[in-house]
């Protein structure tokens, strides 16, 4: 390769400089901060481990296996995968590490690596940062999630005008069940709901049992009350699709009435991953951006990879996308070489200030700090801060 293309880095991998790094990291420790008030503990995880824990997840998240990159350990010989999400990481911390009886609630804030782009113009080295309930199968602790996640996004200050997405893999997968249906009609049923394609939904339910049914779902996905009206009696009896349709619809009312303005949307037939997610999904989006700034759902049994089966459910977003955009100006004041105890002191009391303060060196002067944008002058014997 030519020197002048060894800088050069991988197609979705970016360097980022001080204006940007400075809104990420302040937004980094603003979330922390936040997920700590409502109780969730913070937690590191490695970044490579052996595949065999990270696979929890990638036996029945196909997706997640196919971003996660794997390499030989030349130590033991065996296969370890870099982390594609930190969820199954933290799941066997909750099944193993750290195996507390009852709720357990932990937070986390890692670059992750992906082989390839998960969406347009998305980094293959998202900053995720997320959250995670263990041990509560109720629909109060989707709905606490759903609440910390919109907490999370109004303390990036992106509330004003998103809308909540809502959805629940349990009306498909109990549909599924009640008309005995094949694996590969089950794939194919998956396809044209999410393409949406009604007109190919509907010559293909025409000769499936509970055809009418499943036809329905996609044609009113964003209408419960049509839907309801446009069901069958049999699917709207049948116990596990009225559960997964009853905690939908109290979702929406729990999270209705905690945040009043938020504009929430239904679709019952997003089934990203449904083959991981067990029940509630929820995403957050923003006018003009086509990616969820932040999104999650429920994956009950996610330790029994470890032994320890539990319910759980959590969120993730990528601080680098939901920082898109913003940059931080940055102030610094350049202090003049010198050892006076007035001098030492002034540059203290700045600093002490919050103000980013760096001191000449050898016979610099201030073109050697070319990002300065004030200046310690001593002026009657007393120093300031002036602009430059």
């Amino acid at each position: 390769m030519p020197i002048s293309e060894t800088w050069l880095l991988p197609d979705g991998v970016a360097d980022v400089l001080p204006e940007q790094a400075g809104v990420i990291e302040s937004l980094r420790r603003v979330a922390l901060d936040y997920l700590a008030s409502r109780g969730y503990q913070l937690v590191y995880t490695p970044f490579i481990e052996y595949i065999e824990s990270l696979s929890s997840l990638s036996e029945s998240n196909q997706d997640l296996d196919l971003v996660t990159f794997k390499v030989i350990d030349q130590l033991s010989g065996r296969l370890l995968g870099v982390r594609a999400d930190m969820t199954p990481q933290v799941a066997r911390i909750d099944a193993h590490v750290r195996s507390v009886e009852g709720v357990a609630r932990y937070c986390y804030a890692g670059t992750v690596l992906h082989t390839k782009p998960q969406g347009f113009s998305a980094s293959r080295t998202p900053l995720q940062l997320g959250a995670e309930l263990f041990g509560h199968d109720s629909i109060d602790a989707d709905v606490e999630m759903v609440d910390v996640m919109l907490g999370l996004i109004d303390k990036a200050g992106f509330l004003d005008g998103v809308h909540l997405d809502l959805g629940h893999v349990g009306l498909f997968r109990s549909l599924i069940k009640f008309a005995g249906l094949s694996k590969a009609d089950e794939r194919q049923l998956s396809d044209l709901y999410q393409r949406k394609a009604l007109p190919e939904l509907k010559d293909f339910t025409e000769n499936l049992k509970s055809g009418s049914d499943f036809y329905a779902l996609g044609r009113y996905s964003t209408d419960l009350e049509a839907l309801q009206e446009n069901l069958s009696l049999e699917i709207l009896a049948n116990a596990e699709f009225k559960a997964a349709l009853d905690e939908l619809i109290s979702t929406r009312s729990q999270i209705q009435l905690r945040w009043p303005a938020l504009h929430i949307g239904i679709d019952v037939v997003e089934l990203r991953s449904y083959h991981y997610h067990t029940g509630l999904l929820y995403a957050v989006y923003s006018p003009n951006r086509a990616a969820p700034l932040a999104k999650g759902g429920r994956y009950d049994g996610i330790g029994e990879h470890f032994g320890r089966a539990r319910p759980a459910t959590g969120f993730s977003c990528d601080l680098f996308a939901l920082t898109a955009g913003q940059f931080k100006k940055i102030e610094l004041v350049v202090a003049p070489k010198g050892h006076d105890s007035d001098l030492v002191q002034a540059i203290a009391d700045a600093r002490q200030n919050g103000l980013s303060v760096t001191q000449l060196l050898g016979n610099d002067d201030l073109s050697s700090v070319p990002y300065a944008t004030h200046k310690l002058s001593n002026v009657a014997g007393k120093w300031i801060i002036e602009q430059i």
